[in-house]
């Protein structure tokens, strides 16, 4: 197994493009096509490497071969797999930039001290990045990535700090059922 310190995953083989043994690959690098920037890349546990080869996009994902996978069937059989590299051979982050590998685990507190949870994941659904937050009582929290909402992220310390916008971890108001949910609606229409 890879070290996560030392090794980070760049993609993931999402399925097969073609007869001739392409992959689809979703790509985790700043710009999608330098995937193949960093030199072979290999599996989680380390045992396979490959030499890999971006030869377009399609579809969001990036379009690549790698060396010794030659038709369709062992292209479809590397999906799912995880693309790591060895950290030295990426860039370091600029400031305030970070890899997502390096904020997985990291304490989460409020800006008071108060203790919230860990960082979980981290997610880009297209308007910015998201972390999710395993609070200490067990929910589950997404909190936007951004610098008012994430003030301090303290890589040393093993922290990050967290000052919530209004109403972020204010509990959802349980739905009501629809016959109650038309009753208020006729209700507030008397009262108009």
């Amino acid at each position: 197994m890879l070290d996560r310190q030392k090794h980070l995953c760049i993609g993931v083989i999402t399925g097969a493009q073609g007869i001739r043994g392409a992959v689809r690959i979703k790509s985790f690098t700043a710009d999608p096509l330098d995937i193949d920037a960093y030199g072979p890349v290999s599996d989680e546990a380390g045992k396979r490497t490959f030499e890999l080869k971006s030869i377009g996009q399609s579809k969001g994902v990036v379009v690549a071969t790698l060396e010794g996978v030659t038709d369709r069937n062992a292209a479809e059989a590397l999906k799912g797999l995880q693309l790591f590299v060895s950290r030295d051979r990426l860039p370091p982050a600029e400031d305030e930039e970070y890899y997502h590998a390096d904020l997985l685990g990291l304490a989460a507190e409020l800006v008071g001290g108060e203790p919230l949870g860990r960082i979980t994941a981290v997610y880009d659904f297209g308007a910015g990045d998201a972390i999710e937050v395993t609070r200490t009582d067990g929910v589950v929290v997404m909190v936007p990535f951004t610098k008012a909402a994430v003030p301090t992220v303290d890589l040393n310390a093993g922290k990050v700090v967290i000052d919530p916008p209004a109403g972020l971890f204010d509990k959802p108001e349980p739905p009501q059922p629809l016959a109650l949910q038309a009753e208020t609606a006729e209700v507030a229409g008397e009262v108009e």
